[in-house]
This record gives structure tokens, C-alpha cells and sequence, in this order.
């Protein structure tokens, strides 16, 4: 069993913005958009947190702590079966710059000295003297806050909340990955009972909820690193994915569905040419793959959910003026024509840029909207 859930940062990340697509990709650097997500006019919570200060930070994190208490009195014995039980350790808050132990507990769990928390939050897992307790640098969601908005601190709650949870049931796996992605499943899950305006302090709109979580998965693996190291998190995709299920499905697909056999997109590189690559597929191989994959996931849709035969587009690259389409020019670099059941994209400029500058994915994304379109004229939707 994990001892405490460990969360990467680093200084450098603050103020930049993951606009990873899934699968593969890089670190794309420039200022965040701050989404607020706190409900105005409401008396802030007097739960204890040790060490905490006035300032702004922690009163948003006491304030999702109190919120996340709430949400996991009502949905614990619905999903399973007994009744939630307060963290018995409690909630720590650390500046490292400025620690002064007459502030805490001598004894708090999994935390030495201030070195431990710097750049970091993690639940502590009961233990012989402590444990079973929250700890969180506050600098850390200062600077995440500043970027990203004033929901990040109740985000990164959320996802230690759920380790907590973890800590009242039988483990679902001893594997890192899958108790960080369920984390993250359960944060999600609390998210969305938080969208639907069930929260004594926080509101967040769907659409506000990009933004915010471009800094919350900040924290993502590196790519190349393999899904059963110690303490590994889980690729971007992996960890929005999670994230979705929970705030799609709730609680109780978090518990059914994160055991071993969950499967996980992040790989291991094999080979400096992946290294090299970022794990990325040369350019003309992305767009075979994407063609091929997009045309076998619509077949099988098409077979199995809508009873009827799929007409793949045919995929035309083009290079200078944009393509016509029934007599009209196109307006966009990567557009559908419905007309003549094609999808033409840019091969001389947007396309290319696009695979060096954010990653193969982000190919085949381009190209899956369009292939929506398509679907859904086939459907007359």
C-alpha cells in the first residue's frame, strides 16, 4: 500500500499551461486563463486546519475540505454500504519558507520537516502515531491559483480526499497508477456534484472546468515513463479520462472501475528514437493511423450502435488555395464536405505545424471532428 500520494511539480511549471492532447504531446508554455468557481456571499467554513493562515488559500481549501466532507457523509454509504468516518489525523497547511513546529502536532503521520510538503500535497495513510491526515504547501496552490484560478486548491483537496477514501476500503490495486487515476475519478465525481449546484461554497460551470484543468494535470507523467513505476500518475489522457468518468458517472464507477485491469494509454519508451520523438509517429504515419483507426472506430459504430453501413470520407490533402465544395470555397484549413463525403486538410502549413508544435494526437484530432461530421450527416443528425 502506498504510504502517502506523492504529486509532481516544479517550480518551472507554474504559469504555463498543458495543452497536452491525449495520447502524446508537449508542454505548451504561455499564461493560463483563471476560471473562478467560488460561490460569492457565502460565510466561509471554520473547520480546523493546523498551521493554517487568513489569507486566501486556505480559506479556499478549508472551505473544499468542509464541502468535500459533506459530499462523502452522503455518497460513502450509498457506494459502500457504511458509513464515512472524519479523517481522524486532520488537515495540515505548510509554508516551507516559514515553518515553525509550535504550529503542529508532534506527530502527524507521513511528515518529517517541512522538506517533505514542499511543492507537494498528499493524504497520509493511518499509521502506527498518525497518519490518516491531509498535508498541502500552500505556496504551491498560491501559485496554481494565481494561474489557473481559485478552484485549483479545491481540485487538489478533492484528489487527496480521495486517497482518504482509499484509506477506508480494502485497496484496489497496489499499483500507483491505479490508485492516482481513481484519485482523480473520485475528484471528479465530487466535481460534478459541484457543477450541479449541490456545494455550500463552490460553483463551477462545465465550460469553466478546461481552464482549471489544464493546471490541475499539470502534475501529468512524463511522457516515456512507464505506467508501473513507483508512484507513477498516469498519462494526460489517463488522468482526464479519469477525471470524466467520475464527473460523468459518480462515485460508483470510480469504486467498479479501477482495478489491474484497468488499461492505461501511458507506455514506457523502448529506444532513443521515441526519446528523440517524444513518443510521437513521423507525420505522414499520424495521418495513416489516424485514417485507419478512424475508419475502424466508425465501422464498428456504426455496426454495433446504429445498425447501418459506414461510408468512410475519403481523406484529401491539399496544399495552396483551400478546396472547393459544391461549388463553394472552403472556409476552414480542415473542414468536412458533405457534399462529396470528404475531409480535406492543409498539408502544406496548418497539419505539419500542428504535429511539430503540440504532437501526433493533436493530428488525429483534427481529423476525428471532422470525421464526427461525417458520421453525422450519414445519420441525418
Amino acid at each position: 500500500m502506498l504510504v502517502r500520494s506523492p504529486r509532481r511539480t516544479a517550480a518551472v511549471l507554474l504559469g504555463t499551461v498543458a495543452l497536452l492532447l491525449p495520447g502524446c504531446g508537449r508542454l505548451i508554455e504561455g499564461q493560463g486563463q483563471t476560471s473562478d468557481g467560488v460561490r460569492p456571499n457565502v460565510a466561509s467554513s471554520t473547520l480546523e486546519i493546523f498551521g493554517s493562515t487568513d489569507d486566501d488559500i486556505d480559506t479556499l481549501s478549508r472551505n473544499a475540505l468542509a464541502d468535500l466532507e459533506t459530499y462523502w457523509a452522503d455518497v460513502f454509504p450509498e457506494v459502500y454500504g457504511a458509513e464515512f468516518q472524519p479523517l481522524a489525523g486532520g488537515y495540515f497547511s505548510v509554508d516551507p519558507d516559514n515553518f515553525d513546529q509550535a504550529d503542529y502536532p508532534d506527530d502527524i503521520g507521513c511528515f518529517d520537516g517541512p522538506e517533505d510538503v514542499e511543492n507537494n500535497a498528499f493524504y497520509c495513510f493511518p499509521q502506527p502515531g498518525g497518519g490518516d491526515n491531509v498535508v498541502y504547501d500552500r505556496t504551491l496552490l498560491a501559485g496554481l491559483a494565481a494561474d489557473y484560478g481559485r478552484f485549483i486548491p479545491a481540485l487538489v483537496m478533492a484528489h487527496e480526499f480521495g486517497h482518504a477514501i482509499q484509506g477506508r476500503q480494502a485497496p484496489p490495486s497496489t499499483l500507483s497508477i491505479v490508485f492516482e487515476t481513481q484519485a482523480d475519478c473520485f475528484a471528479g465525481a465530487w466535481t460534478g456534484w459541484v457543477a450541479d449546484d449541490n456545494a455550500e461554497h463552490f460553483f463551477i460551470r462545465p465550460a469553466e472546468l478546461d481552464d482549471v484543468l489544464r493546471g490541475y494535470l499539470l502534475l501529468r507523467d512524463a511522457p516515456g515513463s512507464g505506467p508501473m513505476e513507483d508512484g507513477a500518475h498516469g498519462s494526460y489522457f489517463d488522468r482526464v479520462s479519469a477525471f470524466q468518468e467520475g464527473y460523468q458517472d459518480g462515485a460508483q464507477a470510480c469504486k467498479d472501475n479501477y482495478t489491474d485491469n484497468r488499461i492505461f494509454t501511458q507506455q514506457e519508451f523502448n529506444d532513443q528514437v521515441d526519446f528523440d520523438n517524444e513518443g510521437n509517429a513521423p507525420y505522414d504515419e499520424a495521418i495513416t493511423i489516424s485514417e485507419d483507426t478512424l475508419d475502424a472506430f466508425w465501422s464498428t459504430q456504426f455496426g454495433g450502435v446504429f445498425d447501418g453501413a459506414w461510408s468512410p470520407p475519403t481523406l484529401q490533402p491539399y496544399e495552396g488555395p483551400r478546396p472547393e465544395c459544391d461549388g463553394a470555397r472552403q472556409r476552414r484549413d480542415v473542414t468536412f464536405c458533405e457534399a462529396e463525403n470528404r475531409v480535406d486538410f492543409d498539408n502544406q502549413t496548418l497539419m505539419p505545424a500542428v504535429h511539430t508544435e503540440v504532437g501526433d494526437f493533436a493530428v488525429s484530432t483534427l481529423l476525428s471532428i471532422n470525421y464526427a461530421q461525417a458520421a453525422r450527416a450519414q445519420l441525418g443528425l
